[in-house]
């Protein structure tokens, strides 16, 4: 019997994949499907069952631990250059994932994070000081992007200059996450990165500083912690997905911000409501569309479906955060919203290390925003908006706002 196909690349889908979801989840919620490239894939829509895989044993991250040679063989072959995007600790099971994401955990917890708030409102104001004069601003250029970005550039310890060439970077690479193919573009922006974090690491060598990337060469000088892959593949995530869940949000939350006037009044009016906002509009948005890949590591019941060993899974945190089951009026913005436990970050040991920063990011930027900028208003119709067409994350093209 023939699959019904899966393509996160079609533009109905990229405009609107909540309606897409929504069907899935009422009539197929656990779905096999197959991808463009022929692959075929479990997709888990419902709250439950997303929850539940994230915290599943048997759910694993690295096919080796969950297929067989015959399986492994069939899978697409991918160019070296792209084995960041398998070295790193999104990629890892345990006990290697439990070591990859202990060297960095330090950096991310809400106690450090919190020492960070001065900088991420002093880089906002700068960004906001920029434009304040023109009255108008593309959000997502020069503001949504540009502040996440310098955050993470300064952690790490990378020239804050550097930044657009990072986006440039990262951009390309998003369209190369498994499962999508490797495309020339995506190769080239893999390579380019890492000969460029190379150069990093080796001033680090020669010139340790108090950054992030100073951490991971002496933790890959001191033998077993880290490999040269595994030096290169944190440094990888760490520079791409440090920015772009947060990018995505901020220039995501204020659309939905400026489409639901009621809910940007009742923020206007009482700014202790932000931390509530952060969390609505992370389940409301979802950032991250879908988790990076996991594998069945034995057959799996998920509700009535039995999902076979070895095969691809693929939780839609989208679904998930809009799942009627789990919210009431999910498809309402409510920044008041009390029970939100949503699934923006995951859940269970690969739960995202960097929400403590993308949560206080999200704050500083909304409030900055709100409160420098009066008469905030889309600087064009709304219908004529675009997402950029990404099989894991949803963020807008450009958000042209005035003031």
């Amino acid at each position: 019997m023939s699959l019904p196909l899966f393509n996160p690349f079609d533009p109905q889908y990229v405009a609107d994949p909540h309606a897409y979801y929504a069907r899935l989840r009422q009539t197929a919620p656990v779905q096999r499907a197959v991808l463009p490239d022929g692959q075929v894939v479990w997709l888990l829509t419902r709250y439950d069952d997303v929850e539940a895989a994230f915290t599943d044993p048997r759910m694993v991250k690295d096919p080796r631990n969950a297929c067989s040679p015959e399986q492994l063989a069939r899978m697409p072959a991918r160019p070296q250059s792209t084995r960041y995007t398998r070295t790193n600790m999104l990629s890892r099971d345990a006990p290697d994932h439990t070591r990859l994401r202990r060297l960095v955990s330090k950096a991310f917890t809400p106690r450090m994070v919190e020492q960070l708030r001065p900088r991420v409102q002093a880089i906002a104001d700068a960004l906001l000081d920029a434009v304040a004069a023109r009255g108008e601003m593309n959000v997502i250029d020069e503001y949504a992007f540009p502040l996440p970005i310098t955050v993470i550039a300064e952690m790490l310890g990378v020239p804050v200059a550097d930044r657009d060439q990072f986006r440039e970077w990262s951009d390309a690479i998003l369209t190369a996450i498994p499962p999508q193919p490797a495309t020339p573009v995506a190769v080239a922006a893999l390579e380019g990165l890492a000969q460029y974090l190379e150069g990093r690491f080796e001033e680090r060598r020669r010139a340790p500083a108090e950054d992030l990337i100073t951490g991971l060469v002496q933790a890959e000088e001191a033998g077993d912690k880290l490999s040269k892959d595994e030096l290169q593949g944190m440094a990888y995530v760490l520079l791409v997905a440090g920015y772009e869940t947060t990018a995505n949000l901020i220039g995501s939350g204020v659309l939905a911000l400026l489409q639901h006037p009621n809910q940007l009044a009742k923020l206007w009016a009482d700014p202790t409501l932000m931390p509530s906002a952060v969390e609505e509009l992370l389940r409301f948005t979802s950032p991250v569309k879908t988790s990076t890949l996991r594998y069945a590591a034995a057959d799996v019941s998920v509700g009535d479906v039995v999902i076979p060993k070895g095969e691809m899974v693929l939780v839609i945190i989208t679904a998930a955060n809009r799942d009627p089951a789990r919210f009431p009026s999910p498809d309402t913005l409510d920044i008041t919203r009390s029970d939100n436990k949503h699934l923006a970050f995951g859940h269970g040991v690969h739960y995202c290390l960097g929400a403590p920063l993308a949560r206080l990011e999200g704050e500083i930027a909304f409030g900055t925003l709100l409160r420098r900028l009066p008469d905030l208003r889309l600087g064009v119709a709304s219908e004529t908006l675009t997402w950029r067409p990404s099989f894991g994350v949803r963020g807008l093209e450009r958000l042209p706002v005035r003031f």
